[in-house]
């Protein structure tokens, strides 16, 4: 895909064959982990026990390799409707000790979103399925098969008989798709013990900016997501009866929500900008090097026009400016048909993604001050109430930290290309957990295309994305060896 680059020597070169020549075996494991409906997100019991056989899976897969690995019992789900449901284990798991090499954890998860063939899928999401070079399954980019990479990079070496270059450990859970129960818990717990030696955090748990490009990640944005309530009565009102007389509270939760953000997209909440980091002639030019053809992205985003027209724009409001997005109205009519009702209490959702150095507790008060300031103006009768409902910081590493410069270099081997800088839009609330609790590098390098369609019908890993991102991590073991010295 790329200008190739000089063939590796020595040992790499013996553990880049020895996963060509075991790649079908790596698919085959990967098949068999994706036929496990690890669906954390349905409160159910028989998919409670499809999680418990997946980590009791990854246990045994890493014993085989000679991991020490602790199955830690996290308890009990409380649901909201009284049912309680065992959480499955979170695997603590570790290769190696020795003091003169650097310590690497990786974190994954083995748990996966719902999928049902009749929902679009062109293939059973539980069968992996190969069409032309993309291995199709729930579960195969996000997030098994970047686990299955490492612990086939491990493997390798484990194979040929090699000393690992750099000691290992594994957090891997089976609830991130369900928020992470249970797993900042054990990260706080857990902290001067099995994370003492830990001297860098990996996550592989996003996507690429484009099909072919690899990339590293060093930033998210956070989330502040938000409900505002408009309420004259829990009935709701017939507008034959009632319109005209009534301040309704549905015109004044429209008035709150169009008061939000601009056609432009730019945020009407006064002081909303005033936290967020001055963009750096360093930064700007960074967005200038990433690979992003950006008629192909519009066209593969079924978009008609951007609110921007550069790369460079797109790119920045969509990683490093902060946004608002509305998401719905609970207790409005939204069912087909002319139904004449006044609604007498409504619900708005919106969000706000936070970028550094925004903070939660900040953003809370504005929103709350400009949304009574916009409520009081109306004069109406109606109570508002403003709540918070999740409040998650952003995420930013530093690129030049060791772990980063050893990824670079190990991208540049095995894939002939240096890779895209990239933040992510989204929020990844595990990176902040782990750069808060043990105050280690963290870093995220994905493995997967950006038309894998994680969450999404049709979910899928490139043979060669997961093959040679097999290789990635074994160049990153060796290249973290050697900056050690």
């Amino acid at each position: 895909m790329f200008s190739p680059s000089p063939p590796p020597s020595g040992l790499l070169e013996r553990v880049f064959q020895f996963i060509d020549l075991h790649q079908n075996e790596f698919v085959q494991i990967l098949k068999e982990w994706v036929a496990v409906e690890s669906d954390s997100v349905q409160p159910v019991p028989h998919l409670r026990q499809e999680l418990f056989r997946m980590m009791a899976l990854a246990a045994d897969k890493l014993r085989c390799l000679g991991a020490s690995v602790d199955s830690v019992d996290t308890g009990f789900q409380q649901l909201p409707d009284g049912q309680t449901l065992p959480i499955p284990p979170i695997i603590l798991a570790e290769l190696g000790n020795d003091p003169k090499k650097p310590t690497v954890c990786f974190y994954g998860h083995l748990d996966v979103q719902p999928a049902r063939q009749e929902d679009g899928w062109l293939t059973d999401p539980y069968t992996l399925t190969e069409v032309d070079g993309k291995l199709y399954g729930r579960g195969a980019t996000d997030n098994k098969g970047p686990v299955l990479a490492w612990i086939n990079a491990v493997s390798a070496f484990r194979a040929l008989e090699e000393d690992l270059p750099v000691n290992i450990k594994f957090i891997i859970e089976g609830m991130e798709e369900a928020g992470s129960v249970a797993l900042e818990e054990l990260v706080r717990k857990e902290k001067d013990r099995f994370f003492s030696s830990v001297d860098y955090v990996v996550i592989s748990d996003n996507l690429w900016i484009n099909q072919g490009k690899p990339a590293l990640t060093y930033g998210t944005r956070g989330n502040s997501y938000f409900r505002v309530e408009v309420k004259c009565r829990d009935q709701d009102f017939h507008s034959g009866t009632f319109g005209g007389i009534l301040h309704e509270p549905m015109a004044d939760l429209v008035a709150l929500l169009g008061s939000l953000v601009d056609s432009s997209g730019h945020i009407l909440i006064p002081g909303i900008y005033d936290q967020v980091a001055p963009l750096t002639e360093e930064e700007r030019k960074m967005y200038k090097a990433i690979d992003l053809d950006l008629e192909e992205y519009r066209h593969s985003s079924h978009v008609k026009k951007f609110l921007f027209d550069t790369k460079e724009e797109i790119l920045m409001h969509l990683w490093r400016y902060p946004s608002l997005s509305i998401h719905g109205i609970e207790g409005a009519s939204d069912e087909p048909g002319a139904k004449t009702v006044i609604p007498g209490r409504v619900i708005g959702k919106f969000s706000i993604r936070l970028v550094p150095h925004m903070n939660t507790s900040v953003v809370e008060q504005q929103v709350k001050q400009h949304l009574e300031h916009i409520f009081s103006k109306r004069n109406s009768s109606n109570q508002m109430t403003v709540s918070m409902t999740l409040g998650l910081q952003p995420w930013m590493a530093n690129i030049k930290d060791n772990q980063y410069v050893a990824a670079k270099r190990a991208i540049e081997t095995v894939f002939g290309t240096e890779p895209d800088m990239t933040r992510d839009g989204s929020t990844i609330p595990i990176a902040r957990i782990f750069q808060d609790i043990i105050q280690k590098s963290v870093m995220m390098l994905p493995l997967g295309a950006v038309d894998d369609g994680e969450h999404s019908q049709n979910e899928k890993i490139n043979r060669w994305n997961y093959i040679e991102g097999s290789k990635l991590f074994a160049a990153f073991f060796l290249e973290m060896a050697k900056l050690h010295l």
